[in-house]
């Protein structure tokens, strides 16, 4: 007897205890999955991108010619998508530089879907003035090794600055437009205080305004046919752009461009040709600006600045010879006017032709000539006369 109640007690406790190891493990089992749905990863992405160049380049200038291994730069570009409205994305450059290697911010900005016809940023951004600066730029972009006159530094073309965007696409019936507006600190006036043969010139990516005015400024791009092979871009922006307290505060500038694309296939020639174009026009408020090395006398200039270039690129891309589909041809020819009567007064033109292989289509080796000529320094009448021969290696990432 006393037997049977031993036994009859170890079950119970037997029972007892398998019950409550399993309201234990279901208990367990609960929590981790609420610390699972709690922890588990959100939206978020990070992606990295970007570009890299070098190559061989001889440059022929008043009849002496230097040859060089030149390094280009590398532009990582760092992009972060929180979720999917909001986005993160900042470009650097890095390069030899005198010698050294050094680091530059190309831009940084975020970004804010607000519906599916607008996108805010903020931040500093490349500007929407007209297309080349903004989307056509980067090494294995550009089908060139260079960029077209005014365009870069001491360029009329704006590059990038800090501010607020608004930007989107729509449609009205059959066609396409995309559009950007924009508030920015804005270009400043050059008054020749630090480089005098520079007096009436706009700079511009600085990241602190020098006044209290803003610039505005926008892009509308138009595609006329239902298959987008056709955009047509009208870019302006102005603004005051000289120094607060200064005589130079109310000195306004208005910049315009023009921009034209066109990709289409060529039955005939079983190529794709592209063509590509932008005009810039630049206007500076009247200014008297100090004459080099002397502290009474000034001058001034009708400040109006223009340039261009037009660009045309084919390639056999529909034909069955598989090296013949990775060759390109392609030519550009571009011009820049400086005022007359300032210090760094120019005309220069330029015609580049070149020859591409594609590896991929991202990475391309670059063959090219180019020769510039015109008018130089104001101040000695020099002419520009300069050659350039290049072998480039471009690649994206």
């Amino acid at each position: 007897m006393n037997v049977m109640k031993g036994a009859i007690i170890l079950c119970v406790l037997f029972i007892s205890l398998t019950l409550h190891a399993q309201d234990t493990l279901s208990t367990f089992h609960r929590q981790a999955s609420q610390n699972y749905k709690s922890l588990k990863p959100g939206k978020s992405k990070f992606m990295m991108r970007g570009y890299y160049h070098s190559g061989f380049e001889s440059v022929t200038t008043g009849g002496e010619t230097e040859y060089n291994f030149v390094s280009g730069s590398i532009n990582p570009i760092l992009m972060y998508k929180q979720s999917d409205k909001l986005f993160f994305e900042a470009e650097f450059a890095g390069a030899f530089e005198d010698g050294e290697f050094k680091w530059d911010m190309e831009y940084a900005d975020m970004s804010y879907v607000i519906n599916k016809y607008m996108t805010i940023r903020a931040g500093k951004f490349m500007l929407p003035f007209g297309v080349f600066i903004e989307k056509l730029h980067p090494a294995w972009i550009n089908r060139l090794a260079t960029n077209p006159l005014g365009f870069g530094h001491d360029g009329i073309a704006p590059s990038s600055d800090v501010g607020i965007e608004l930007r989107g696409a729509f449609y009205t019936g059959s066609t396409k437009l995309n559009y950007q507006v924009y508030l920015i600190n804005g270009p400043q006036l050059k008054d020749g205080s630090i480089e005098p043969g520079e007096a009436g010139m706009l700079k511009f990516g600085f990241m602190e305004d020098n006044n209290n005015n803003k610039t505005l400024g926008g892009r509308i791009g138009i595609f006329p046919f239902s298959n987008s092979m056709m955009e047509i871009g009208f870019s302006g922006m102005t603004g005051k752009v000289g120094s607060k307290k200064t005589i130079y505060e109310n000195v306004k500038a208005t910049l315009l461009a023009i921009d034209f694309s066109l990709v289409k296939n060529l039955d005939l020639m079983k190529s794709v040709i592209d063509i590509k174009g932008q005009y810039n026009y630049s206007r500076i408020g009247k200014a008297n600006y100090l004459v080099p090395d002397n502290t009474t006398v000034y001058y001034n200039f009708n400040n109006v600045s223009n340039t261009y270039y037009t660009q045309l690129s084919v390639r056999p891309s529909l034909i069955d010879n598989d090296f013949l589909r990775k060759i390109e041809i392609v030519s550009r020819y571009s011009s820049l006017q400086a005022p007359e009567g300032a210090l760094w007064e120019q005309n220069p033109k330029q015609f580049a032709i070149g020859l591409n292989y594609w590896i991929d289509w991202r990475t391309v080796l670059k063959m090219g000539y180019q020769t510039t000529n015109g008018l130089g320094d104001h101040d000695a009448q020099e002419s520009i006369s300069k050659n350039l021969f290049y072998l480039h290696w471009a690649m994206g990432f």
